[in-house]
């Protein structure tokens, strides 16, 4: 396993695209569209954020769940396993109230997981998406990407391309447009600002994850802006602990009761190689980060024990990383219910 992964990193030098040949600033916002699917012509197509600005009906949706899981691009067999997690995610979603309206956080996609997104009924039917291609992602092997309920109204898209990055971070922005909470006066609209990061990985120095957090957060304080980040933030040092609240973010498990170095709140580890978790044990590095006037009320891990089901496909994958199951990822996803208040 380990010789492979050698092999994958290697390729990932490969893939990163030259400075010279991007359209993006290094720390800047860059604008990206979003993609909406027409029955009509049975194909994806950019969609016009000024039109879907004025989608949301009044008292629609009143609350939003946002889920966010990484779906580990260093496995193979890429489609059964992004098969295997819509599944999970279209039943989790199906659970949901019809006013709870929802917004999805995938990192760690590989090109071949945006067409299998795509192919999705359920996506095709239900939601909007930042990606259909690697075109806005800074290396050609991986990156982010955000579903949108097409419910919402959205008002922009951008991408922040961390300058601060060994493997190709950053960090994606969507504006959603809500009504507030009954809780708040006047029941005015808000924008809450969704951002879906992967933070650097590994225990390297100098870090990079402060400054990239410091960056996201720069974005999320913004006038006017409400704001909720999450992703996997590979939390696996002392200072990770208090990324949030030097950003002046609020961290929804730690507000919401949990408690650092539990079981209940790890989200890495239990589904990763024998090997590798032997190294490293379990660790919480999926979070949800919040500001402004965004209240986290529920948050909780999902996606446990889900596993690739063709059987063939399913002895490959136990085989290359000698794992006790056909697990689809090694990371739990995890789920918060927001709402917006003043």
């Amino acid at each position: 396993m380990f010789e492979a992964i050698k092999t994958i990193i290697k390729d990932i030098d490969l893939a990163r695209k030259p400075a010279s040949s991007v359209p993006w600033e290094p720390d800047s916002p860059h604008a990206q569209p979003i993609f909406g699917f027409d029955d009509a012509t049975q194909t994806w197509g950019e969609a016009d954020t000024s039109q879907l600005n004025k989608q949301t009906q009044p008292g629609e949706t009143n609350r939003l769940a946002l889920f966010s899981w990484n779906i580990d691009f260093m496995l193979p067999h890429a489609r059964p396993r992004m098969e295997a997690g819509l599944a999970e995610l279209e039943a989790r979603i199906a659970a949901l109230p019809r006013s709870t309206a929802a917004v999805i956080f995938l990192q760690e996609c590989v090109p071949g997981d945006l067409q299998t997104i795509g192919r999705a009924a359920w996506v095709r039917r239900g939601f909007l998406r930042t990606d259909m291609d690697a075109a806005h992602w800074a290396s050609s092997a991986y990156g982010t990407t955000t579903l949108v309920d097409r419910r919402l109204g959205v008002g922009g898209v951008f991408r922040v391309h961390y300058a601060l990055t060994r493997m190709d971070r950053d960090a994606l922005f969507v504006d959603v447009v809500v009504a507030a909470s009954s809780q708040s006066k006047g029941g005015n609209e808000k924008i809450i600002r969704f951002c879906n990061t992967h933070l650097e990985s590994l225990a390297q120095e100098p870090s990079y994850r402060p400054p990239q957090v410091a960056l996201a957060a720069k974005f999320m304080h913004e006038e006017t802006i409400h704001g909720a980040l999450s992703g996997d933030l590979n939390a696996i040092q002392p200072f990770d602990r208090t990324l949030h609240s030097s950003n002046g973010l609020c961290d929804a498990y730690l507000e919401l009761g949990g408690k650092e170095d539990s079981e209940e709140g790890y989200t890495w580890g239990q589904q990763a190689a024998p090997e590798l978790r032997n190294m490293y044990g379990c660790s919480r590095m999926d979070k949800v980060l919040y500001c402004g006037g965004v209240v986290v009320e529920k948050f909780a891990r999902f996606g446990a024990d889900v596993q690739v089901v063709d059987e063939s496909e399913r002895e490959k994958i136990i085989s290359w990383g000698k794992f006790e199951k056909p697990w689809i990822t090694d990371h739990l996803g995890i789920v918060a219910e927001v709402v917006v208040v003043d």
